[in-house]
């Protein structure tokens, strides 16, 4: 067995720890009985007299330590998400206690308008008794007037009464909340301005970096309304910075009923698209490496100019890596690379591997873009027509394939008409997301060069917001289906047999 392979299923028992302790509450005591039991397993195994030197007890002594080794990271992914789970919060112990309570931080997240009110992500610094002071390090949700408007970076004492997530109607948004690590909400509290910053140099220093970004994507945001009308703009700060909340409810639900809404929200499918065109374009000039770090440079503006929030950045590392295995060209980079991303954001958050549908989402695109595409691509050879385009199509369609599943056991819709509206549309969305960026980069500077190429832009958005709300129109546009858990993972492991199926199809056509 590879070295990379043993690696990759490493990872794997970890993550299936996480994720196992995450839907079923797994005891402390049994997680440490089987943690004692596979280290004596380990040690029994490798010991060198329980089997023979042949090639025969060579390999039923490795095939053994990795299984021990995979329960041992398996334990100590579910006794990781235990610890994670059960963590002290100051917040959670002052909450739904009906008193008001005075916090004092600073505004960690972009303010987003809700109708009359306004919503932030506040960092609670200090919480304020009358005898003591308690200082802390966590995030609650503010729901604010709307006026005056709140920007992030601002020091304010905030006094209401805190709640606990849970305690939100929906419960899929509760758990937004968690992935997001904020551990309590208030609602309408009474402000003021704190004249002393509660912050280190360090969290200055990001702090200040953000603001920057911030204001660049305002910036950006503001160059695209003005040369393009609506919702034509709304509809390019979506695809482009993930701006979708000046989006009419209507065009949303359009968006909903064709399942297009992925094109409106940052993901991996849109950093894919990035990475893709830039390699594809780069390696006509220069070799292939160099043409990745330049890639990776790309995904990392890119990233910058769409406000680097946490959905974003999980979705730009799946970019980079997925460009790395493209850029190396190697067959384990991509499983591995994808398997490490995921890996990396579960540590950071161990709630986003079964409460993020985003990351999931993210996920699941880039693993059909990874997989998927390339047998796509292989069985669509010999058909012509311009390569943009069909790679373009191919690779929406692998990343449709791995996501709908998902999409209907959680939004219990099953569009009729997905498949045509992507592939009349997404063709054009690389095009629309340049234009959008050079409506914003020429729109701050040139704003009578920003409106000319509004022009062209206006043009092509109409087209694609046509499209969806002329098929969202018809009658039997889309069917309510209330899927099992169990026929989604058995949708899912044919998908995979038959990804697999394909790849080693592929490799042999290759060999002969």
């Amino acid at each position: 067995m590879h070295k990379s392979q043993v690696f990759f299923y490493l990872m794997m028992a970890f993550i299936v720890g996480i994720f196992s302790s995450s839907l079923i509450a797994i005891p402390q005591m049994a997680i440490l009985i089987l943690l004692i039991i596979a280290i004596v397993g380990l040690a029994v195994v490798t010991y060198q007299k329980t089997f023979n030197d042949d090639n025969d007890g060579i390999y039923k002594r490795r095939i053994l330590a990795l299984i021990f080794f995979s329960i041992i990271l398996f334990s100590l992914g579910a006794w990781y998400f235990n610890k994670y789970n059960s963590s002290h919060s100051f917040v959670k112990e002052v909450s739904d206690r009906n008193i008001d309570i005075e916090f004092r931080g600073y505004i960690d997240s972009e303010s987003r308008p809700q109708g009359q009110s306004q919503q932030y992500v506040f960092k609670v610094k200090y919480i304020i008794f009358p005898k003591y002071v308690i200082a802390t390090d966590e995030k609650i949700l503010v729901t604010d007037t709307i006026s005056p408007a709140r920007s992030y970076g601002e020091d304010l004492i905030i006094v209401g009464k805190p709640q606990m997530p849970s305690g939100i109607n929906s419960a899929g948004y509760a758990n937004y909340l968690k992935t997001q690590d904020v551990v309590g909400t208030i609602a309408f509290p009474k402000i003021s301005k704190d004249t002393k910053s509660r912050v280190s140099f360090r969290e200055g220093i990001a702090i200040r970096i953000y603001e920057r970004i911030y204001s660049v994507k305002k910036s950006f945001e503001s160059a695209i309304s003005k040369s393009l009308p609506e919702p034509n703009a709304s509809f390019v700060n979506g695809i482009l910075l993930g701006s979708r909340q000046s989006i009419p409810d209507d065009l949303k639900n359009d968006f909903n009923k064709t399942s297009t809404t992925h094109i409106l929200a940052i993901s991996g499918y849109n950093i894919a698209i990035v990475s893709t065109y830039l390699l594809a374009l780069l390696v006509i000039f220069i070799r292939r490496r160099w043409a990745f770090w330049i890639a990776v440079f790309g995904i990392v503006v890119f990233t910058i100019l769409t406000g680097a929030s946490a959905s974003v950045v999980r979705a730009a590392i799946m970019g980079i890596l997925l460009s790395f295995a493209n850029g190396y060209g190697r067959l384990y980079d991509q499983k591995i690379s994808i398997s490490l991303a995921a890996l990396i954001m579960i540590l950071l958050n161990p709630f986003v591997l079964t409460l993020d549908i985003g990351f999931q989402f993210s996920f699941l695109s880039v693993l059909g873009i990874a997989y998927l595409y390339p047998i796509l691509k292989e069985k669509f050879s010999k058909i012509k027509g311009p390569e943009m385009i069909k790679e373009t199509l191919l690779m929406t369609l692998s990343a449709q394939i791995y996501v709908l599943p998902l999409a209907i056991y959680y939004f219990n819709n099953f569009s009729l008409v997905s498949l045509p509206v992507n592939v009349l549309i997404l063709p054009f969305v690389p095009f629309a997301m340049a234009l959008g960026f050079l409506i914003g980069i020429s729109g701050i500077f040139l704003p009578l060069l920003g409106k000319l190429i509004g022009l062209f832009a206006w043009a092509l958005t109409a087209y694609q917001i046509w499209i969806v709300k002329f098929f969202a129109s018809l009658k039997y546009s889309n069917l309510i289906i209330v899927p099992n858990l169990w026929a989604i993972i058995g949708v899912y492991l044919i998908i995979i047999g038959i990804t697999i199926w394909g790849t080693k199809s592929i490799n042999v056509q290759k060999d002969v």
